[in-house]
């Protein structure tokens, strides 16, 4: 069945329910009217018969079967026909016997005889006791020759003191005046009643087609907005997958692939937290232009939230033309945008995938899209085709990734401890606090495979916060034990993106009671170069505290030098791979040394990682390095294993010391038992 609109339903419902309330006025109106012309009637029929009838009749008049003589008959006629002759005059005994009619054509006395009671429940109303001050009124319509209306009263007659009526009096008055006043009055009432109505309907009619309108643009722009971005114009997610599906189902049919790009903006909180959030807006809008500038008609360039972009090619020859097509949209960002005057240069990351060579549906390509740009973003290319090799989104790694949650909430997630030596005494100045996940039955999971996962997906807030938890916890255990040393945490770049890390890590040393001049934050120089200002901006919240920061793995990044003016540092700790092969690599002897005068060159410590050999330690104690840990001493040790280790390590610097001053071994100072 058609669905009528709601203005046309508010027509036609409103019109038959005004056309059934003004049917109703008349109606009860029209009766109201009738009523009231009976009611008149019941009132001049009783004045003629007060007046009229009994002065001039005879208690002896309506004894059975009832008489009246030609005089009397005669001065009632000349009372009713002259005074008025529109109205008739019947006079019934008691016994229901008329003895006179002033309607007749001949006035005889006694002529008239017994007649038919019209209504005989009416007439035996007036002469029942106490009816007669209230008689009952109806209306009888009857036609004379089809053409008369009339109204019949029935009235009690009293003679002389008597309190029982003697007989009945039927008036007969004609109804076609009152007939014509009640239709004028009818009509009257009618007009108004219909233009009230009428007019009443026009105004709500007005305003429920008004009304219908704002609901129709309101539903119509509610539509639009859940398919189209708010600030862009441009479809957004909801859109881009419902064209997504269409595509795949075209190029199933039809064999041509299907592309799909996705890109953000690099960097792009950082211009919103410098220049604010409406120049961030701008830069979006022409971002949005620009993308949909270099596209064919055909592709569709959605916004998908923040600053990140889609672009579906959803007809492509080939891998290589959507390599084009991919090429020709970096290249929008090679010109400034002008923000406000500001000439700003934005880079982007983009990452594309294809179907069928990379997916099998539409799901697939989006996740598979998004894995190209973060392999692009993470090497800074630019640019990046999806590669099997480099997607973490294996279903090996997924069921890693719901175990991982799981282990989160069980004693699985463990740390062990290695110690930091000081060169010049051998003796240990601290420990690296390093995760381990002892897995119920894949054993001993090594970070390098959990790490990652916990980065890409988000979950590296919750990890480190477990780790600064059982570093707090342990650290208590051992200042409770009257020994305490400096332990070192590694955070990510995406810590360092958290906006209270710092009242998390506040938070934990007021938990344990511990000093924050005994933690120390490892950083890589990937998370110092991804998004400096805010890296910065939150390692300097963490050394107000009293922790101390180290770049961790040094040499094998791009840190600036400037970084390391700027940058809140105390420690550079170089990267292992130029450390284990010190003695076999001479090159490697030159970049140790260099980054050794660079730390001291910067008022840093120098700590060296990946110490395995006492030739390596020569070399580094040659070039003036502070610190060092590696295999040499000990490997990563849980927490109820350190005290052997330290007190192992605390003989040898006593040994070695001895050794040195040329004395004889004096008895050795251990070093107070560490326990879990």
């Amino acid at each position: 069945m058609r669905r009528h609109s709601l203005t046309t339903t508010f027509a036609l419902v409103s019109v038959a329910a005004m056309a059934t309330l003004g049917v109703a006025l008349i109606v009860v109106n029209d009766r109201l009217l009738a009523d009231h012309a009976l009611t008149e009637a019941s009132q001049t029929a009783q004045a003629y018969v007060s007046t009229g009838v009994e002065p001039r009749v005879t208690a002896a008049m309506f004894r059975a079967p009832g008489q009246i003589d030609a005089q009397q008959a005669a001065q009632l006629d000349a009372l009713f026909r002259g005074g008025s002759a529109h109205a008739t005059v019947r006079l019934w005994t008691a016994q229901r016997n008329q003895f006179y009619d002033s309607g007749r054509t001949a006035t005889v006395a006694n002529s008239v005889g017994a007649g038919q009671i019209p209504d005989d429940a009416r007439f035996a109303a007036a002469l029942a006791p106490g009816g007669s001050a209230q008689p009952k009124v109806t209306l009888e319509r009857t036609d004379n020759g089809g053409a008369n209306r009339r109204i019949d009263v029935y009235v009690p007659l009293y003679v002389g003191q008597g309190t029982s009526p003697v007989g009945v009096a039927e008036v007969v008055l004609p109804y076609e005046q009152t007939a014509d006043a009640v239709a004028r009055a009818t009509r009257s009432i009618l007009m108004v009643v219909a233009g009230g109505l009428a007019l009443l309907w026009l105004l709500l009619f007005r305003t429920v087609r008004q009304a219908s309108r704002r609901l129709r643009y309101q539903a119509g722009e509610n539509a639009r907005l859940a398919l189209l971005d708010p600030l862009t114009g441009l479809p957004n997610r909801r859109l881009l997958g419902e064209r997504m599906e269409r595509a795949a189902l075209a190029s199933a049919r039809s064999g041509h692939a299907v592309g799909l790009l996705l890109l953000d903006i690099d960097r792009f909180k950082e211009v919103n937290d410098t220049l604010g959030h409406p120049r961030g807006d701008a830069l979006l809008l022409q971002v949005a232009e620009r993308l949909s500038a270099v596209v064919r008609d055909s592709d569709t360039v959605s916004r998908l939230g923040g600053d990140e972009f889609a672009v579906l090619l959803p007809q492509i020859a080939s891998l290589e033309a959507a390599e084009q097509s991919m090429e020709r949209i970096q290249s929008v960002f090679d010109d400034p945008f002008d923000l406000d005057g500001l000439v700003l240069h934005v880079d982007t990351s983009i990452g594309l995938a294809v179907l069928p060579d990379h997916a099998d549906d539409v799901t697939d390509l989006l996740a598979r899209a998004d894995v190209a740009m973060y392999a692009a973003k993470a090497a800074g290319a630019g640019m990046a085709v999806y590669s099997s090799a480099g997607d973490a989104n294996t279903t090996s790694r997924l069921t890693l990734l719901g175990e991982l949650r799981r282990a989160l909430d069980t004693d699985e997630l463990q740390l062990y401890y290695q110690p930091k030596i000081n060169l010049k005494t051998g003796r240990v100045t601290g420990l690296e606090a390093l995760l381990r996940w002892n897995h119920p039955t894949r054993g001993l999971v090594p970070p390098t495979e959990f790490i990652p996962i916990a980065e890409q997906t988000g979950l590296m807030h919750q990890l480190t916060r477990r780790v600064l938890g059982l570093v707090g916890e342990q650290m208590a255990h051992w200042d409770r034990d009257g020994v305490l040393l400096p332990v070192a945490v590694n955070l990510s770049a995406r810590n360092l993106l958290e906006p209270d890390l710092d009242r998390v890590v506040a938070a934990m040393l007021e938990l344990h009671g511990l000093p924050a001049t005994m933690m120390e934050f490892e950083i890589t120089e990937s998370a110092l170069i991804e998004d400096p200002v805010r890296a910065a901006e939150m390692l300097g919240k963490l050394t107000a505290l009293g922790i101390t920061v180290a770049v961790d793995d040094f040499g094998i990044g791009n840190t600036a030098m400037g970084q390391l003016r700027t940058m809140p540092l105390r420690t550079i700790k170089i990267d292992r791979s130029f450390v284990t092969n010190l003695g076999s690599d001479g090159s490697h002897g030159v970049l140790v040394r260099a980054i050794v005068d660079l730390a001291h060159e910067f008022g840093l410590i120098a700590v060296a990682e990946g110490v395995e050999d006492e030739e390596a330690i020569r070399q580094l104690v040659a070039m003036g390095c502070d610190l060092a840990q590696g295999f040499h001493w000990s490997r990563p040790v849980p927490a109820d294993e350190l005290p052997a280790v330290l007190l192992r390590l605390g003989e040898q610097a006593d040994v070695a010391s001895a050794a040195q001053s040329r004395r004889p071994p004096r008895a050795r100072s251990k070093q107070p038992p560490v326990r879990s």
